[in-house]
């Protein structure tokens, strides 16, 4: 039996769910230097891997991607998560197939899926329940930021799904591009932010090493196999698993939830066994 593509998908939002204790670890780099070593150690270590450059029009595409994917997903998710917390902001991603929804019934005329549309809806009372229940710290700053990191990484599922792959390059390679540009386009705005990278200790190495191999490198080859082989709507209902990973590892640690929280994460369980059960998904658009 050949094991579904959504099941590979669904490892990459369980690591990112875990780059939030990550990054306390890499303390005191800033959250968009995180976010620009991240992303252009993955990269280097995919090119490598590959040795392939993109060619033609890939190269503005690969860009384009790059920048929503990594550069503007990457740095607003941290920052945010330096206002909210792992487990909250990670829980504004559950906006985004709602978003990509959206788009492909404004835009492509496309009619959703009834299971999509459910599983959307699910995921949205899921994720209220989360940020609104009493006790949550939130602020203008880390929501907007989450907000945005929702809009940019949705647009790059989108357009990544209607592209597909490039003529004679592997998904490995344009993965490798995606995120080499993420990288470099973040380190200017890095040094603005947060000023020098400051030295790594020993014990700071092994984290970063986890967040750049398992956490960006094989978790997104395996995500953008998920949206070539599947859907972008429904391999983005697996960005519940995120909040759910970094809210157990806040478990493990001692936090506590209430009932409204409890029945937040209930919920957002229901929406990715809703959205993975198998359908048609509505591909015309996207090959």
């Amino acid at each position: 039996m050949r094991l579904s593509p959504l099941l590979f998908a669904a490892a990459a939002p369980i690591s990112w769910g875990t780059s939030y204790v990550v990054l306390e670890h890499l303390q005191p780099v800033g959250p968009t230097s995180a976010a620009a070593l991240r992303a252009l150690g993955a990269g280097l270590l995919l090119l490598l891997l590959v040795r392939q450059w993109p060619r033609g029009e890939w190269w503005w595409k690969s860009a384009l991607l790059g920048a929503l994917n990594f550069s503007l997903f990457f740095s607003t998710l941290f920052i945010s998560a330096a206002h909210l917390g792992g487990g909250l902001a990670a829980t504004l991603g559950a906006l985004g197939p709602l978003l990509i929804l959206a788009f492909n019934r404004v835009a492509l005329r496309q009619t959703p899926q009834p299971a999509a549309l459910q599983a959307g809806g699910l995921g949205l009372v899921g994720v209220a329940l989360l940020v609104l229940s009493p006790g949550v710290q939130a602020d203008a700053v880390g929501l907007l930021t989450g907000l945005v990191s929702v809009v940019a990484a949705s647009g790059g599922y989108l357009l990544a799904g209607a592209w597909g792959t490039p003529p004679g390059a592997s998904l490995l390679a344009l993965t490798a591009w995606q995120l080499c540009w993420g990288g470099l386009l973040l380190v200017p705005v890095a040094w603005w932010l947060d000023g020098p990278l400051p030295a790594l200790t020993p014990a700071q190495l092994p984290w970063l090493a986890y967040l750049i191999v398992v956490g960006t490198a094989l978790a997104y080859a395996l995500w953008f196999r998920g949206i070539r082989d599947t859907s972008p709507v429904q391999v983005s209902l697996l960005t519940r698993l995120s909040p759910a990973a970094a809210l157990t590892l806040d478990l493990l640690a001692g936090r506590h939830l209430g009932a409204a929280q409890w029945a937040g994460l209930a919920l957002i369980a229901v929406s990715v066994l809703l959205g993975a059960w198998p359908h048609r998904p509505a591909r015309a658009a996207y090959s």
